[in-house]
Formats: C-alpha cells, structure tokens, sequence
C-alpha cells in the first residue's frame, strides 16, 4: 500500500537545517554591528560637536554653591565685617544665545557689568550655566530678572550667593580690608583668608529638553561656611579715636595721622586709628595709600618720645638716677656737628628727670655718654625698635635701626633724642608701653585668641609672649619723670592731661625724610605718647600727625587728642582715679 505524505514542512527544507540557522544568526549579528560601527563613526569622526551638544543639553550640569564667608569681629562680637544674603544672576547659554547682544547690552546696564566680558558667556557652546554677575543685592538681583522676563527675554535665572557688609562703614577699614568680586584685596579678609573664606560646595544634576529631570542623577556636596576671626579692636573707642583723630589732622592742616591704644598689661590693641581712610563698603573711591594702615606700613623719625627708652636703659643700667645733674650748654659740638635744643637758652643746670620734662637734646646726649659702646642699641632692641610686630597686618615695616657695624658715637647721639632710626607706630607703642608695664615688653595682640596667616604664621592673644626688658624700679621711674611732661608749671605738654588722672607721657618733634630727596625736607612728625593712670597704667596711647601746618610740636598739637581718646577710654571701662599724688622730683639744682 502506498504511503501517505505526513502534512508540515515540504519534503527536502532546509529551514530546520542547524547549519541554516548559524549561518543567518552570524548575518543578523553582522548587519547589527555595521550599524553600530556606522554610528560610532558618525559620532566619532564626522559631527562630534554637534552631538556633544546635543549630550551637555540632555545631559548633567554642575554648579558651584558659595560658603558663607565668616564674620570679622570687634572685641565684645559686635560685626566689622560680615557675609548677608545676596544672589548671583546666572544665564543658560542655550536659551540666551540668540539674543545674546540685546541681552547682554541689557544686563550691562543693569548690573553693572561689562558688555563684552559677558557676551561670549551668553553664547558659550555647550554649556547650561555660566556667571553672569556675582553677590548682588537679593531684591535688585530679583528685579532684573523680573524684568528680563517682562521684555522676553529668557534664560536667565538667580541663585544664592552671600555678599559681604561692612556696617561699621570706616571704621577700622584700614585693619579689616575688603573683598573683591572673586577674591579678598586688602586687610584681614586678604590676611586670613583662608579661615574666614570656608570651602564651596557643589551640585551636580541632570537635564533634558532644557530642564531639571526631577528623578534623574543629583549629587550634592553641601558648602562649609568660613571659621569667624575676632580682634582686639573696640568698635566703640576706635570710632572715637578715628573721629578725634580726623579732627586733629584737619585743624592742623596735616597729611595724615593715626592712633594707638594697647591694654597696658595684655597688649591687647583696643584701636588703630588713621586718617585719611576709607569706606570698606565702597573702597575704590580712595586713594590706593589710603588703603592700609599707616601704623603698621609707614615708618618715621620718633623724635624724643624715644627719650624714654634711652633713659630707662640708663636708669637700668645704674648709670643715672632722675635726680643726677646735668650742665646743659646752649649747644653741644660733637665730631664737627652741632646739637641744639628746640628751646633756645643759655647755659643751665637740670637734673635728669628735668631733662625729660624740657625734652632736652643736649641732656638726653649727655646722660647717654655713660652707655657703654653699642649698649644703648642693646637696650633698643629689647624695647622691639627695628623688628616687626607680627601682629598679623599685612605690609607691616619693621623700622631702622642702625646696624652694630656702623654704630658710631655721632649716630648714639642722634638715636638717643629720637632721630637715625625710624620706627612704625605700633611698635613703638609696644616699646612705651614696656614702661607702663613695669619694665616687661608684652607682645601687641590685634586677634583675640590665635589665627594663621595666608603666611603661615600663627598670631594671636594665645602665642603672644613677653621679656622683661628694664628693672620695676627703672621703669617706674622712668614713669615719674614722664609725669613732669604734663606738669602745667614744668612741661612740654600740659594740654595732654586728663583731668582727675596722674598721666605719665612724652612728646616727639622729628624731621621727617623726602621721599623724593632722601633728605630732611623741612617737614615734620609730631606726637605725644603715654599711659594712665600714670601709678596704675591700664592703657598705652600713642597720636602722631604729620607734617602739619600750623605752629607747635607734639604737646600742643598730639597731646589734646591723646587726652580727649585717654579719657574716653578710661571712663568707658570705669577706671577710677587712684587718688594718689604724684612725689616731687627736682627739674633743676
């Protein structure tokens, strides 16, 4: 019987065939990797740009989020500085790019920037975010954009940014500084700008079609805000010395001053005044020398406030006691020079401490004659004269003082009334205030605690260290002696008293030296410095003017000043008078 065909495939297919199959899965894999090698070299070699764009749009976008600056301090945490909310205006470059011109034309109107510099970030290729303008007041940030908005503009959008305020205005500009759009140019926020700037943080997140896809990547590193730096300065009594100051340098028609007060026992600096200054809040409106701090950059010829440490090294070294008499001619002839006194006179006879209370060149020459060879020098450089105080002021100078190689005895002469060497404020208020503390130097502090400098150096209340650099018994009566300046009957400076108080203090009247010349120039420093009360110090002040026009020397025209900021700063912490009188010392014999 004949068989019967099975129904299915037709006899003789090769579709089971497992060769077949093989043979078309390796075609299948082979048409499926030409497309993705054509792909790749679409991608790779003919139009990358094109689809990098294409990615950045599509893509991730990361951004910068600003610490918040830390604060800069006075003494009892009242603000000198200080970081408030601000934004930042930002544009998506694809969304702005084709009215880049109109818009950045807008922008610069508004903002305040520069029309080319934020051109080519309107356009910038491939990118979703870019900086258009950097810590701008909240509301005026918000209404730009507002307003870019209302006249159909898009892409544009704020974030937070803190901005930094100076509410004190001027007041302690000159120690504080400023910052800058991106970085801190001057004062403490440039010294320290490493503990107050804080580290940004960032974020990272993905977009598509021009948004933020709201599940897609996001990755955020939070910022850490800046550390806070408190100083010495007492934002009460440096605003009054700042206006005292300002008054004294305009009456005498002066180029500058400053001020110092230092707690005598802790050389705390309470107030570093000078004028002219500026506004922290707008500082570019100033002069470029007028945005530091002479008490710290300029160096000067002291004058006889230097007549102090000359005597109290005397006195240290049992050369002299106030009471040693001195004959003083009406000039000394020394080595084909001749030294005058600022008074005229004949021959007369003073004791040591009248010496100090005429402010004699001649006596301070004499009595100096006992020092041994470069012992004076000595005594100098324990006092701090011709180092710097690394107190943490930028530009600081260290002084001159002149070396032990030329030590010669016409330069003793010269240093020992206060002329030769050359001094910045600071440091010698350190150096009288050594006198005021019983014979022990005491480091100047402007930061309360410790900080580290851009430099590396660690300053502060915390590493500040101390010398004894006189006896107690010299530097009290070193004390006495400057009493007698004060003295309405027997001193150069009875304007520099302050009522109800012993004050203890000296004048200087300088030369000052040309910067052109390199020479006297027929100018002049003049100040007054001192503490009180002068049998119990409790602060050290310092004023100095210079080059004024009017007629007097440091006991009419710094003494008034140092009065009127000595009895501030005494009532303002409440130290009562002592109640004790002064002992006679004899001015002549």
């Amino acid at each position: 019987m004949p068989s019967t065909p099975r129904p299915g495939r037709p006899r003789g297919s090769l579709r089971g065939s497992p060769l077949f199959r093989l043979r078309f899965g390796f075609l299948l894999i082979a048409m499926v990797l030409s497309v993705f090698g054509a792909r790749l070299v679409q991608l790779q070699g003919i139009d990358p740009k094109a689809y990098a764009e294409m990615a950045a749009a599509e893509g991730m976008v990361e951004v910068s989020l600003p610490a918040q600056r830390g604060s800069i301090l006075d003494r009892n945490g009242e603000p000198l500085a200080r970081s408030v909310d601000g934004l930042m205006v930002a544009a998506d470059p694809k969304l702005t790019a084709d009215q880049a011109p109109e818009l950045a034309k807008f922008l610069a109107n508004r903002l305040e920037v520069d029309y080319f510099t934020i051109l080519p970030r309107l356009r910038e290729e491939g990118s979703r975010f870019e900086y258009i303008a950097r810590r701008v007041p909240s509301t005026r940030a918000t209404a730009v954009v507002e307003e870019a908005e209302s006249l159909g503009f898009s892409g544009l959008e704020t974030r937070r940014d803190p901005m930094r305020d100076y509410p004190a205005d001027d007041v302690a500009a000159n120690l504080v500084g400023f910052v800058g759009t991106d970085d801190p140019l001057a004062g403490f926020e440039r010294t320290f700008d490493a503990m107050l700037a804080g580290t940004d943080g960032s974020e990272r997140y993905q977009v598509g079609g021009g948004n933020r896809i709201p599940l897609g990547e996001n990755t955020t590193v939070e910022p850490v805000d800046g550390q806070h730096l408190q100083t010495t300065i007492d934002l009460d009594l440096q605003f009054y010395a700042q206006r005292v100051l300002r008054q004294t340098v305009e009456d005498a028609g002066a180029a500058s001053g400053l001020a110092v007060v230092m707690d005598t026992q802790t050389g705390e600096v309470l107030s570093v005044a000078d004028h002219p200054t500026f506004d922290a809040s707008n500082p570019l409106v100033s002069r470029k020398e007028d945005l530091g701090s002479r008490a710290l950059s300029d160096v000067y010829e002291p004058g006889s406030v230097a007549k102090v440490l000359t005597v109290a090294g005397l006195l240290d070294a049992g050369k002299v006691t106030p009471r040693t008499r001195i004959v003083v001619p009406p000039e000394l002839r020394r080595d084909g020079r001749v030294i005058n006194d600022w008074f005229p006179h004949d021959r007369i006879r003073l004791t040591l401490a009248g010496v100090v209370a005429k402010s004699s060149n001649i006596g301070t020459v004499r009595a100096a004659d006992e020092f041994d060879r470069g012992e004076l020098r000595r005594y100098l450089t324990r006092f701090g004269v011709g180092e710097t105080t690394d107190i943490g002021v930028r530009g600081e100078s260290a002084g001159i003082l002149p070396d032990p190689s030329i030590w010669s005895r016409l330069i003793q002469d010269r240093v020992a009334f206060g002329q030769s060497l050359s001094v910045n404020a600071v440091q010698m208020t350190a150096a009288v205030n050594t006198i005021a503390n019983d014979g022990v130097r005491v480091d100047p502090s402007v930061i309360s605690g410790s900080a580290t400098t851009d430099d590396g150096v660690l300053v502060g209340t915390d590493t500040a260290t101390t010398r004894r650099v006189v006896s107690t018994k010299a530097a009290r009566q070193t004390a006495r002696m400057m009493e007698l300046v004060t003295d309405p009957e027997e001193g150069t400076a009875p304007a520099a008293a302050v009522p109800g108080y012993r004050v203890a203090g000296k004048t200087g009247t300088a030369q000052r030296v040309g910067a052109d010349c390199g020479c006297y120039d027929g100018t002049f420093t003049v100040s007054f410095a001192g503490f009180a009360p002068a049998d119990d110090p409790r602060f050290t002040i310092y004023v100095v003017v210079q080059d004024p026009k009017v007629d007097g020397g440091g006991g009419s025209i710094a003494g008034p000043a140092f009065s009127r900021i000595m009895r501030y700063a005494l009532q303002r912490y409440a130290v009562p008078p002592t109640g004790a009188k002064a002992p006679a010392l004899p001015v002549e014999w």
